[in-house]
């Protein structure tokens, strides 16, 4: 099942983080090429997996999109990724459409499901997302504050950890896109090292 496959109302939608799709609700965001709508929606914290990014030093072509989860982790998938490759066989509740979250997917987890009361980092574009909805501004320190979400607050059972997560958006041929769930900072890492991920799929939202 993919996001071409099944579509939403937006009459329909879920609130943040109540169960849906096999995961839960985390946020809208908008292809900037096609300008369709989508409702991304995170697994459950039992499918977290861990692993490296890829090869440093090696730029796939396919992967560097902000928004498309799915193509960049296929593109991960086919230069060898064993992570990528995990997270595309997986099957929750029936769902087989599971990928590594786009930076801007990744973005509204932290933004939607912060797990902690912490301060947010606010350095350069930490909080800065044009393609979601509504239009993701710069962190503040006070914001996002701790997700309502019981379930998501830190010690809940599908509360993301105080650890870095890679999201599926390359950089370059050394590094890729990150977020640390202990303060929201978005920034870059060479591919190499070992960061968690936290899974996604899509469903095209009807306007």
């Amino acid at each position: 099942m993919s996001a071409t496959a099944k579509a939403i109302a937006v009459a329909t939608l879920p609130e943040i983080g109540a169960p849906y799709g096999g995961g839960f609700f985390s946020g809208i965001t908008r292809d900037p090429e096609t300008g369709k709508s989508y409702l991304n929606i995170t697994a459950g914290a039992e499918h977290e997996l861990r692993g490296t990014w890829g090869e440093r030093g090696v730029k796939i072509e396919g992967a560097d999109s902000f928004t498309d989860s799915r193509a960049n982790t296929e593109a991960m998938a086919a230069s060898g990724s064993q992570m990528a490759q995990k997270v595309l066989a997986l099957v929750i509740d029936g769902y087989t459409d599971w990928a590594i979250p786009a930076r801007d997917v990744q973005e509204q987890q932290y933004r939607n499901l912060k797990p902690t009361t912490e301060t947010n980092y606010c350095w350069g574009r930490d909080g800065d997302n044009p393609n979601s909805e509504p239009v993701g501004l710069l962190y503040t320190e006070e914001s996002p504050t701790q997700t309502s979400v019981a379930v998501f607050r830190d010690g809940g059972p599908e509360a993301f950890q105080p650890r870095w997560y890679w999201s599926s958006s390359q950089r370059s041929a050394v590094n890729a896109f990150f977020v640390v769930f202990s303060g929201g900072n978005q920034y870059s890492l060479v591919k190499g090292n070992e960061c968690s991920v936290r899974p996604v799929r899509s469903e095209l939202l009807i306007e």
